[in-house]
């Protein structure tokens, strides 16, 4: 625990402690927010929690210059993926710094920029800022970017006066990203009846019955690539709504139909193409009507997992035009991932996605951030404190 008075500590510094944390979207990260607050409230910041419903996580936002409208949100997540399974050459949990890079769980994605928000935030407190910077830490963004909502209510629901723009640190290169792609997850449980093999017409498999949806999702992605896409779709890659299932349990022995096969279907989806929780619905139920027709006990559960908003690249936004004056970068960039971004949108702020790394980075073994993209973070974070003093 830090007091008032203490150092500010570096970008490095607060790198090396973040990523000391374990925060694996499975476990906690209240030592970290802990941390933070007491090392913020040292530097004369006051920061606030918004508890998980089970008690075990917590999101954090703090502000620091005056109360008037016209801020910015610096936006990132404290949790990151397991490292379970993969081949690390070094201890994920501790940064290295090895030919120009700095690896770590998190560098890249995302506790790199987080570690830069922090450390502009303890140095605008000491600046004399004509508008506020505000910082915004959520946690459960890696298990499908739901949580951060009640962080952004949380926001708009307290007295702090409403930001104007939204930086999303999500590794771009430090290119300014005005658009993504949005998220539905629908978890399937698909319930058979068994019979040995022998006497398959008289039973339901759920591992077969499965493969008639996943079959659909192909016939789906067939569609969706066949298809001329529309002005919004085309500066993705791929430039048109794609439907995944990664993992898939089911059945007990090879001459027994499944009694049960469970999946997850997610869709990433570009902007302006909904409706598709609605269409793998539709299509599950006509699925479970002949399954029915042969034993009425059988169906299919399908349940949301996760919808993450799109971010639609807007026309003029101050977001943008902000990003831009500090990067320099003018050229036009849209991502498939997904990221707290639309969050924000949806709920009238204007937002982009700017901060240091590759996201080719993200979840691998051995993951890192090149000294060049930190430095490059740092000066974008120190032309902003810069800005908002103007």
């Amino acid at each position: 625990m830090t007091s008032p008075g203490d150092r500010p500590l570096g970008p490095r510094e607060i790198l090396e402690r973040l990523v000391a944390f374990p925060t694996v979207s499975r476990d906690t990260n209240l030592p970290l927010v802990e941390w933070l607050q007491g090392y913020l409230a040292g530097q004369g910041i006051d920061s606030h929690r918004v508890m998980s419903p089970c008690g075990t996580k917590a999101h954090l936002y703090a502000q620091v210059g005056p109360e008037a409208p016209g801020g910015v949100i610096l936006s990132g997540h404290t949790d990151v993926v397991p490292v379970d399974g993969q081949a690390w050459t070094s201890d994920p949990w501790q940064v290295v710094e090895k030919d120009g890079k700095l690896y770590g769980r998190g560098t890249c994605d995302m506790k790199g920029f987080d570690a830069l928000a922090i450390w502009a935030l303890v140095r605008a407190a000491k600046a004399p800022l004509t508008k506020p910077l505000q910082l915004a830490l959520s946690y459960d963004e890696e298990v499908g970017c739901m949580a951060v909502a009640d962080l952004v209510e949380a926001m708009i629901a307290s007295d702090l006066p409403r930001a104007d723009s939204v930086i999303v640190g999500e590794p771009s290169m430090m290119k300014v990203v005005t658009g993504h792609k949005g998220g539905v997850g629908i978890r399937v449980h698909v319930r058979g009846f068994e019979v040995h093999s022998s006497l398959q017409p008289y039973g339901v498999s759920a591992v077969m019955e499965a493969a008639r949806l996943i079959d659909w999702c192909n016939d789906r992605n067939a569609e969706n690539a066949a298809a001329t896409p529309s002005e919004m779709a085309a500066v993705f890659d791929p430039p048109f709504s794609t439907l995944h299932v990664g993992v898939i349990n089911g059945g007990t022995a090879h001459n027994i139909t499944a009694k049960d096969c469970e999946f997850l279907i997610s869709v990433r989806q570009v902007p302006g193409d909904t409706g598709w929780g609605e269409k793998i619905v539709e299509a599950a139920r006509a699925i479970e009507a002949g399954m029915q027709a042969i034993r009425p006990e059988t169906g299919m559960d399908l349940s949301s997992v996760f919808g993450v908003p799109p971010l639609t690249p807007e026309q003029g936004g101050p977001a943008e035009e902000l990003a831009r004056r500090l990067t320099g970068d003018n050229g036009q960039h849209v991502v498939s991932y997904g990221t707290e971004g639309g969050q924000f949108q949806v709920r009238g702020y204007s937002a982009v996605v700017c901060g240091p790394g590759d996201i080719a980075q993200a979840h691998q073994p051995d993951e890192f951030l090149t000294l060049e993209q930190f430095a490059a973070g740092q000066a974008f974070m120190e032309k902003l404190v810069d800005d908002l003093c103007q």
